[in-house]
């Protein structure tokens, strides 16, 4: 456990009664079947409007019968003045015209106070999630209407001057405070985890952070991992031990790869997503997640449901808040900021003067795919820096990197498959199509275009200079 108290709801929930007792037991007993224990109780009905230009609440539950102002002409003020806030009525008599009549007043739901506690927690907990998705719906739209981020420094470690990436952390923004888990799917080395983070930098600051690798984890190492264990649970364990989910209690648990979960563990996790509650291993008591959940995979989940090999029950309960982070190689724009960072950072880390660019250099990383992203490009910075010996940055490493030196074993690949819709070219006007496709992704430079093709650039020039005759 961390020394920080967090109470659930993060806003009080306002409970109004004349009745002091009434008060006292319902709020013990919300504790006890839903770990409620942020609470404002208030018995003189005169007092709830006032108390609340003061003070935020999550939810009110408020009783029917009391002196002075009635439940039914509080809820119409409350409702006036505060439409936002979620109103359950409670009432001790089972009338079917008054609880039509509070619902036409706005109440969100009228029970009576015998009524079983647990249907009680469930309509408490559809009052939250409704506010949530209202309140997430404002903050979307508000998003889309402003093109500036209200925490930049959040997303400080994402270099990026893409317009789609800028998007992305606006959604971020927008959906950091839900409750909702936060899925974060791309390729590898696109920045998940630093996506993850600007999720905890702007919704619980100052809280804890903690990340969990899940690939590869069979379910009991998963267990224990996540739920922690008591002590005495299985053989080895002297003493009890904390899981991840304590551990982050407050702040954000980040689960990387879990598109590689084993189907036992996808379903504690969907259990852990749906009720909000976890064993550790070896207790019968079960306990609150008070941490905000982010998970992330490289993996298509859709294609791995589709294909049984991922619970579609745990997909459906992930996608609520989804995020795709672009490839390098849908954002090309980025790749100059992106070099001249990394170029700094590893001159600075190898005690190195920052070296001079070749202007090529940018047109030949364009024609990579970089298929391990932003982490690849920084790899191959590091390693070009540490050869480099002053002057100007030689090419020679990256085009090393990306397979285009001689015998380089990084070039060998499969051939690429090319297929022809209608009558096939000649052999001529095939070696003329991709001459033109290497100076398209070259940008014009021969010197790029000809390592692209495999030959030299006299052969390049001499080649263009036949077809231009």
């Amino acid at each position: 456990m961390n020394g920080t108290t967090t109470l659930s709801p993060a806003f009080p929930i306002l409970l109004v009664d004349d009745e002091k007792p009434w008060l006292r037991s319902l709020s013990l007993s919300l504790k006890e079947a839903a770990g409620y224990d942020n609470f404002l109780t208030c018995n003189d009905s005169r007092e709830v409007l006032p108390l609340l230009a003061e003070q935020s609440v999550s939810l009110i539950l408020l009783d029917m019968t009391m002196p002075h102002l009635s439940g039914e002409e509080l809820l119409a003020q409350i409702v006036a003045a505060h439409p936002e806030i979620p109103v359950i009525v409670l009432s001790g008599l089972n009338q079917i015209e008054t609880a039509v009549a509070c619902m036409r007043r706005g109440a969100f739901d009228y029970y009576v106070k015998t009524v079983e506690l647990e249907r009680l927690v469930t309509a408490i907990q559809r009052a939250f999630d409704l506010r949530a998705l209202q309140q997430e719906n404002l903050q979307l739209q508000s998003r889309v209407l402003n093109e500036e981020l209200d925490h930049p420094q959040a997303f400080a470690l994402l270099l990026t001057g893409s317009a789609r990436l800028r998007g992305i952390f606006r959604y971020v923004e927008a959906v950091a405070t839900s409750p909702e888990p936060v899925l974060i799917t791309g390729e590898s080395g696109v920045g998940k985890e630093l996506l993850a983070k600007a999720v905890h930098t702007v919704s619980r600051p100052g809280l804890p952070w903690v990340a969990v690798n899940v690939a590869g984890l069979d379910d009991p190492v998963f267990s224990d991992t996540l739920f922690g264990h008591l002590k005495g649970a299985y053989t080895g364990a002297d003493q009890g031990r904390p899981g991840m989910i304590e551990k982050a209690e407050g702040g954000v648990l980040f689960l990387d790869e879990i598109g590689d979960l084993r189907p036992a563990s996808q379903i504690k996790l969907l259990r852990l997503l749906q009720d909000g509650e976890f064993y550790p291993l070896g207790s019968d008591t079960p306990r609150r997640c008070r941490a905000r959940l982010v998970l992330a995979t490289n993996q298509d989940l859709a294609a791995r449901q589709a294909s049984g090999e991922f619970r579609k029950d745990l997909y459906y309960r992930l996608t609520a808040h989804r995020v795709h982070m672009p490839s390098l190689a849908d954002r090309p724009e980025d790749l100059p900021l992106l070099l001249d960072h990394f170029l700094e950072e590893a001159a600075r880390e190898l005690g190195r003067a920052k070296p001079t660019v070749p202007p090529e250099l940018i047109t030949l990383l364009g024609t990579y795919n970089f298929p391990g992203n932003v982490r690849e490009l920084r790899a191959m910075v590091f390693h070009a820096i540490s050869q480099h010996r002053g002057g100007i940055l030689g090419l020679t490493p990256f085009r090393e990197a990306m397979g285009l030196e001689p015998g380089c074993p990084m070039g060998v690949s499969e051939p690429p498959v090319v297929s022809f819709a209608g009558p096939l070219p000649s052999l001529e006007e095939t070696g003329n199509m991709v001459v033109a496709e290497a100076l398209r992704r070259a940008k014009g430079n021969r010197s790029i275009a000809a390592r692209l093709l495999g030959i030299s650039r006299q052969a390049l020039c001499k080649r263009l200079k036949k077809v231009s005759c």
